[in-house]
C-alpha cells in the first residue's frame, strides 16, 4: 500500500463501513438531507470512477468539476482517484472566457457541471476541443441549450458499486487550480502522496503524522467516533476540500452545505452538534456574529472547540467579538497557500501594529528570493517550504521555473508572501508581493492596513490598494463597508484610528465608501475590484477627500 488518497480513504472505509460519512444539507434550497455512511459513499464513488472508466476516460486525464457543494462534489472527486483520473477543481463563478481558458489550460476531458451553470458551459465547450464527456448534476432551466450531457443520476446507476480497480500509486496526481490575485488562473500539480502530508498533516494535523500508510487505519479503527467538520466555504477552493479529506482521514464525519447562509450554518452547528469549522476570514465570520446577536441569538455553539480560517485573516476585533459568544471556541488563523499547504497558525499576539505572526513548522523558512539563502532577522523575504511540495504548475513551465527550485538535494516552493522573521522563529507574513503598495520609496501591505481599519468600530469590511499618485507614486486608499447604521465616518476619523496602529506612511490618504466589499464565494480578497473601485473615486475627487459611496461592482 502507498500514500495514494484513494487506498487510504478506502482502508478508512474497511475498519469503519457503518460509521457515518457525509451529512448534506440543501440549504437555502429544498431543504433537502443526504447522510451516508462510510460504505455508502465508497459505493457511490466506485459507480461515478466506472462511470468515468467506461466512457474512455484513461488514467492521468484530466476532469472538471464545475459544481456547488455537494455529495456529487465529494463523490466525484473520490471516483477520480480510485479511476487514478485527476479531479480539477472549477471556479463557479467563472463566466465564458475564464472558462475557456481553464478548461484547455487543463485539458479537460470530461466535466461534472451544475445543471445550473448550462448555458455557461454550452458556450465554452466548443473552444475546448479535448472536453469529450459531459455529466450534468440536476436538471437545467428551461430554456438551457441542449448538450450532450448525461445526467449524473444515470452516470451513477450505470455504473458498478463494485471496487475492483487496480493498483494504484502515491505519484497519481492532484490538482488544485488557484485564481491568485492577478492573472489568470495556475493548476498546481500534487503527488498525492506530498498532498497528504503538506496539506492533510499525513493524518494528523495536530499530531505525529503516520509513519506507514497501513497506519492511518489502524489510528482509525483504535479511535473513536464522535467528531464533525464543517467546512463552509466552496470545495471548489482546495481548502474546503482538503478539510473534507483531513475528516475522512480520521475517520469522521463531514457536513455541507450548498452554500453559506450564516443562519442555517448556526441552526446546523447546534442540530448536529459540529466540533470544528473552518471558514474564511472576517467576510463570514462577521455574518456569524451579526445572527448570534440578532434572530440566533441563544443558539448553542459549544459543541465547537476550533474555527479555523484559511485565505483571510480574522481581524483582531472580530475574534473578540465571536470569543465573547462562544467563549468556548478556540480560534485559528492558519497560513497556507494552494502551493504548500499548511505552514503554520499565527500566534497569541497578532494583530494591528503587530502583524500577522505565525509560528511555523520546521519544514517553512523566509528566504531571499533571488539566492534562496535564509534572510537575517528582521530582513524581508519571502516564505518558502522545502519536502512535500508540488511538482509545479500544469501547463507553465516559466512560471514553475520562477516558483519551484531545488536546493541541498531537496524540493523548494517559493510563494509569494513576503516576511519577516525573528530571534525566535517567529514569522511576520507582511502579504503578497503582488499588492505591495510602494508609496515614496516606502512599502506598504494591504493586511497590516485592513486589520487597523477593521478594528474601527464603524467599518465591517475592508480592503486597501494602490492609487496612482503624482507625487509620491501612489497613495494608500481604504475601500471600507461601514456597520448597518454606522454614521459616516470622515477620512480624518480613520487617519486618527489608524495612528493607533501604524506608522504615518502606511495610513490611508483616500477613503471610498461602498455598499458592500467584494470579494470571492469563499471570502477572499479581490484586490482587482477594490483598486479599479479607488481609481475612479480619485480621478473625480482628489486625495484627502472621502470617495462616493455605492461604488460600481
Amino acid at each position: 500500500m502507498e500514500y495514494n488518497l484513494a487506498d487510504l480513504f478506502e482502508s478508512v472505509v474497511d475498519v469503519v463501513p457503518d460509521r457515518e460519512a457525509l451529512l448534506y444539507l440543501d440549504h437555502p434550497g429544498t431543504g433537502a438531507e443526504r447522510r451516508l455512511t462510510y460504505a455508502e459513499l465508497d459505493a457511490a464513488a466506485n459507480r461515478v470512477a466506472h462511470h468515468l472508466i467506461d466512457s474512455g476516460i484513461r488514467p492521468g486525464e484530466h476532469v472538471g468539476l464545475h459544481l456547488y457543494n455537494g455529495v456529487e462534489y465529494l463523490q466525484t472527486a473520490l471516483g477520480c482517484l480510485k479511476a487514478r483520473l485527476v479531479p480539477v477543481n472549477v471556479n463557479y463563478r467563472y463566466v465564458q472566457d475564464e472558462l475557456v481558458y481553464l478548461y484547455r489550460d487543463a485539458d479537460l476531458v470530461g466535466l461534472v457541471f451544475e445543471a445550473e451553470f448550462t448555458e455557461r458551459v454550452a458556450r465554452a465547450r466548443p473552444q475546448a476541443p479535448k472536453l469529450r464527456h459531459l455529466v450534468r448534476v440536476g436538471t437545467p432551466p428551461a430554456g438551457a441549450p441542449d448538450l450532450d450531457a448525461l445526467a449524473f443520476t444515470d452516470a451513477e446507476a450505470a455504473g458498478s458499486p463494485e471496487r475492483d480497480f487496480g493498483p494504484r500509486s502515491a505519484d497519481d496526481q492532484f490538482i488544485i487550480y488557484t485564481g491568485g490575485t492577478t492573472g489568470m488562473p495556475k493548476g498546481v500539480m500534487w503527488r498525492q502522496e506530498d498532498l497528504f502530508f503538506s496539506g492533510m498533516g499525513g493524518g494528523a494535523p495536530t499530531g505525529e503524522p503516520v509513519k506507514k500508510p497501513e497506519e492511518l487505519a489502524e489510528r482509525v479503527a483504535a479511535g473513536g467516533a464522535g467528531l464533525t467538520f464543517f467546512p463552509t466555504p466552496p470545495l471548489m477552493h482546495g481548502t474546503s476540500t482538503l478539510t473534507a479529506f483531513i475528516a475522512f482521514n480520521f475517520g469522521q464525519r463531514v457536513v455541507l452545505h450548498r452554500k453559506f447562509v450564516p443562519e442555517e450554518v448556526l441552526r446546523t452547528i447546534e442540530k448536529e452538534k459540529v466540533s470544528s469549522m473552518s471558514l474564511v476570514g472576517d467576510a463570514m465570520l462577521r455574518p456569524l456574529i451579526d445572527a448570534l446577536k440578532g434572530p440566533l441569538r441563544g443558539t448553542d455553539c459549544s459543541s465547537m472547540f476550533t474555527v479555523s480560517s484559511s485565505g483571510a485573516i480574522m481581524s483582531e476585533t472580530v475574534r473578540k467579538q465571536f470569543q465573547e459568544l462562544v467563549p468556548t471556541v478556540m480560534l485559528l488563523d492558519n497560513f497556507g497557500s494552494s502551493e504548500s499547504g499548511f505552514n503554520g497558525t499565527a500566534t497569541d499576539d497578532s494583530g494591528p501594529g503587530r502583524g500577522f505572526r505565525i509560528r511555523v513548522h520546521s519544514r517553512t523558512r523566509v528566504v531571499d528570493p533571488a539566492t534562496h539563502e535564509p534572510v537575517a532577522v528582521g530582513e524581508v523575504g519571502r516564505v518558502a517550504q522545502r519536502g512535500h511540495v508540488p511538482l509545479g504548475y500544469y501547463n507553465d513551465p516559466v512560471k514553475s521555473a520562477e516558483t519551484f527550485f531545488e536546493k541541498d538535494g531537496e524540493r523548494w516552493v517559493l510563494l509569494g508572501d513576503m516576511a519577516t522573521v525573528d530571534e525566535a522563529g517567529v514569522v511576520t507574513v507582511l502579504g503578497r508581493g503582488s499588492q505591495c503598495i510602494n508609496t515614496g520609496g516606502e512599502k506598504v501591505y494591504p493586511e497590516e492596513v485592513e486589520q487597523a481599519l477593521k478594528s474601527h468600530p464603524d467599518v465591517y469590511d475592508a480592503l486597501v490598494a494602490g492609487v496612482p499618485d503624482e507625487k509620491w507614486g501612489n497613495h494608500v486608499a481604504a475601500v471600507v463597508e461601514l456597520r448597518a447604521g454606522a454614521a459616516r465616518p470622515s477620512l480624518e476619523d480613520i487617519q486618527t484610528h489608524c495612528r493607533n496602529h501604524l506608522a504615518g506612511y502606511k495610513i490611508p490618504r483616500q477613503l471610498v465608501v461602498t455598499d458592500r466589499i467584494q470579494r470571492s464565494p469563499s471570502g477572499k480578497a479581490d484586490y482587482r475590484w477594490a483598486r479599479s473601485v479607488a481609481v475612479e473615486a480619485a480621478q473625480s475627487q482628489p486625495p484627502g477627500r472621502v470617495g462616493p459611496t455605492g461604488a460600481a461592482r
